[in-house]
């Protein structure tokens, strides 16, 4: 088996205007510079051999600042680990638009039902799922027996560990917080015993 040390990226500018744009290069805030900076220092004892991220710069930014903590370690970037894009016809400051989110992240991970799409054209669950546990595999396959840690989102990492793990309404209503580490063990069965906030019912 091989322990992926899971976490969503430090608060970003992004989530402060509370913006679903889909643009990449949104900055950590102080703040989440220093959500990142103590999530390695957490991780220090972790024996942690490499860190993947997402794509997105909020991801890469806190997975350097983990990885130069914790041992110097490589961060690789992975196109899978991305979060989920909104469509190019949704505001992406509108309450609708995070809601009509919402509402398809919770057709995905409650309902399994993969066919709905993010607002505006986005991204369906279907396109999700499959690249978010492609991504994850692809590391549990590269490090039998080791341990990584892997930075993504939100919405991603929820919709792509449901399916693994066999989770579903278990962690709906328990967004991850930022920068918040977790354990799931990936091989031939996943699991994940420790979701940030717990399990429902």
């Amino acid at each position: 088996m091989t322990h992926l040390i899971c976490l969503r990226h430090g608060e970003a500018e992004s989530n402060v205007a509370r913006s679903m744009a889909p643009a990449l290069a949104t900055p950590l805030t102080a703040r989440g510079r220093e959500q990142a900076e103590a999530a390695g220092v957490r991780l220090r004892e972790s024996g942690a051999v490499r860190v993947y991220c997402s794509t997105v710069a909020r991801a890469v930014e806190t997975a350097t600042a983990v990885a130069r903590v914790v041992d110097q370690l490589e961060v690789v970037q992975l196109a899978g680990l991305d979060e989920v894009l909104i469509g190019p016809d949704a505001d992406p400051l509108a309450e609708t638009t995070r809601d009509g989110a919402a509402a398809a992240l919770r057709s995905w991970v409650v309902d399994q039902e993969l066919t709905v799409a993010f607002p505006g054209g986005g991204e369906d669950g279907t396109t999700v799922v499959r690249r978010t546990t492609e991504a994850l595999q692809s590391i549990a396959a590269a490090h039998p027996g080791e341990t990584v840690i892997v930075v993504g989102h939100v919405a991603s990492l929820t919709a792509g560990l449901s399916v693994l793990c066999d989770l579903h309404e278990q962690v709906w209503g328990r967004p991850l917080p930022h920068a918040a580490p977790f354990v799931v063990e990936g091989g031939q069965v996943w699991s994940c015993r420790d979701w940030p906030g717990g399990f429902s019912g």
